[in-house]
């Protein structure tokens, strides 16, 4: 089924541009196209639908029976910090290529554009994007809030600290009942997922065919030189990333792209990580990471880790900072990209959060809006393209996690006693010499 699913996802996007192509020529104004490209998305909005109806319970048990079946609060602690760790230097690697390679190419050096007064980005809410706004927005002050918008870093935070508690009680008769119930609501969530992915193909196509329906295949070129300079920086923090993952893993990786290939197509096609996140923690965990690990970083990096997105960022100030000829020295430049890193963390649950970001740092720098809005007519087709750097990137960080935590493992059981104290709690010893 998974290979037939492949086949059927890339033929979905083949019969989405040839029909989008038809109905585009055929309309007869912008009106009925807009109208036919309406009712392609609904094929489309209901796959989406399905997808955030699986999301939020699914990534709330996976975590919590992953927390609940760690040692103590260090171990969650150790996880945490060597996945923030990964998630940081990822992101800073992310802005410094795009940096790099939108002043190397220059794709929006010679458009010579100006500016006119007042202008303003309709549909983008910019005024909440802030550092403070950010860390408070993670915290919730209701689970089924968060979860009725899909906010996967609020639900992170709470499944965070119910399942470090259910961990530390575990062991009571009262509670062992609950987290063998959490426990089996995984592979329920999992064969639910397996349901809903059959309706990818069809989700696939609608999308495709409705971008074609209303712009035509004007979409795919009009802005050729910047989707060009894009597409080419993804293609090398692929190649850093598959790296740095062979680094780690070894020809392994290799395995690791196979089978993440799904997700990261249908993430591609869509335009949506919450899309690929159920299939894609699946195929982690096939491919032999734990599911503790899957259920405590997958979630995380989905909220911090967006190397693709953090791309894209860096190069579209650029890009609009050359299209409108405002001059930015480097270090102006160095400066706005850790703007943009601090202002991205948490973006993921903000529609089009991208853009979102970029419109909120632009005032800063003196960047006008109207080149917001510029990239804003291509943005579906480069947030197809980040989006797939993100579920590639969160699946190598994932993988690479879980071996540090295997090696660290093996290692405690090689270590003599007395060494093998000195790694543990004292709470987690005395449980040992218990047993």
């Amino acid at each position: 089924m998974k290979n037939r699913l492949t086949l059927y996802i890339a033929a979905g996007m083949i019969l989405g541009v040839a029909a989008g192509y038809v109905c585009h020529a055929s309309a007869p104004d912008a009106a009925a196209a807009k109208a036919a490209a309406g009712y392609f998305s609904i094929v489309t909005d209901i796959f989406l639908r399905l997808i955030k109806m699986i999301i939020s319970p699914l990534v709330f048990v996976t975590l919590v029976s992953g927390l609940a079946g760690m040692e103590g609060g260090r171990e969650v602690g150790r996880i945490g910090v060597r996945t923030l760790g990964w998630f940081l230097s990822a992101s800073l690697i992310s802005l410094a290529l795009g940096l790099c390679l939108a002043n190397a190419l220059q794709p929006g050096a010679g458009l010579h554009l100006a500016a006119g007064a007042g202008e303003g980005v309709a549909g983008l809410n910019t005024a909440a994007l802030n550092v403070k706004d950010v860390v408070t927005h993670a915290f919730p002050t209701s689970l089924l809030d968060a979860m009725a918008r899909n906010d996967i870093l609020q639900i992170l935070v709470f499944s965070l600290f119910f399942g470090l508690g259910l961990g530390a009680l575990k062991e009571d008769p009262r509670v062992a009942g609950l987290v063998r119930a959490i426990e089996g609501m995984v592979p329920v969530m999992l064969r639910l997922t397996d349901y809903v992915m059959r309706a990818a193909p069809l989700g696939v196509f609608g999308a495709i065919a409705s971008a074609v329906t209303l712009r035509g295949l004007d979409v795919l070129y009009t802005y050729g030189k910047l989707i060009g300079c894009f597409y080419l920086g993804l293609v090398l923090l692929w190649a850093v990333l598959i790296g740095v993952g062979y680094l780690f893993l070894g020809r392994r990786v290799g395995v690791l792209l196979k089978a993440v290939r799904e997700p990261a197509m249908l993430a591609f096609s869509t335009a949506s990580s919450e899309a690929a996140y159920p299939r894609l923690a699946e195929q982690l965990e096939k491919f032999g990471v734990d599911k503790k690990v899957v259920g405590f970083a997958l979630p995380l990096g989905y909220a911090f880790n967006l190397d693709g997105s953090m791309m894209y960022q860096s190069f579209a100030a650029i890009f609009i900072a050359q299209a409108f000829g405002v001059d930015m020295p480097l270090s102006q430049q160095i400066f706005m990209l850790l703007v943009l890193m601090l202002s991205s963390k948490g973006m993921a649950s903000v529609p089009r959060g991208s853009v979102v970001v970029v419109a909120a740092v632009a005032p800063l720098f003196h960047l006008p809006a109207a080149g917001v809005a510029l990239v804003l007519a291509i943005d579906q087709i480069l947030d197809m393209g980040r989006t797939m750097t993100n579920v590639i990137g969160n699946s190598v960080a994932t993988a690479v996690i879980a071996k540090w935590e295997a090696a660290r493992q093996s290692r405690l059981k090689t270590l003599p006693s007395s060494d093998v104290r000195g790694e543990l709690t004292v709470f987690e010893q005395a449980r040992m010499d218990a047993k």
